[in-house]
């Protein structure tokens, strides 16, 4: 696997406009439905949704692999781990 493939996302979701904790909600069923080790990019909005969704998917046990200001919106890297 090239380096080039391991960052770009397998599946992108586009959550601006959608209120905490419905994104945080979103995010984590679209990482479940990908196979392990894949790649989601999420964008969501400043404020709230930037500064509760990165915290509550690590502590769900999601790898934040990048966190990009878009201005006007973040784009966040998840990774959903491999089955250990």
């Amino acid at each position: 696997m090239s380096l080039s493939s391991l960052s770009t996302p397998d599946a992108q979701l586009d959550l601006r406009g959608t209120p905490c904790p419905i994104n945080f909600v979103r995010t984590k069923l679209r990482l479940e439905q990908m196979p392990p080790g894949s790649l989601l990019e999420v964008w969501l909005d400043a404020g709230e949704p930037i500064e509760q969704v990165p915290d509550s998917l690590i502590m769900a046990g999601y790898q934040v692999e990048k966190i990009t200001d878009c201005a006007g919106y973040f784009s966040l890297l998840i990774r959903r781990p491999a089955i250990a």
